[in-house]
């Protein structure tokens, strides 16, 4: 797996940097960011989903709070892969 930088949260402290990256060869996007807390989980479950789909979190998966500021950084499939790249790596 190949990925690519895309974007980090600009001024944050070193041990707390909502991050995005890119596989270059799915397209998929791994992200670190903060942990959804147990009552955002439980307003997610609330809010539901397809009908007949279940809101419990398996295992295998997690919820997390991805900061609005950080959606500047996630590729649109009509863009080149430039648009909203960070310029600079924390």
């Amino acid at each position: 797996m190949d990925l690519e930088f895309l974007g980090i949260i600009p001024d944050t402290p070193t041990d707390e940097s909502p991050t995005i990256w890119r596989d270059t060869q799915t397209g998929d996007l791994l992200i670190q960011s903060y942990k959804a807390t147990e009552d955002e989980v439980k307003k997610c479950q609330e809010a539901g989903s397809i009908p007949g789909h279940s809101t419990n979190v398996p295992d295998h998966e997690t919820i997390i709070r991805l900061p609005a500021v950080m959606l500047q950084y996630i590729p649109r499939p009509d863009d080149d892969g430039e648009a909203g790249r960070a310029t600079t790596r924390a």
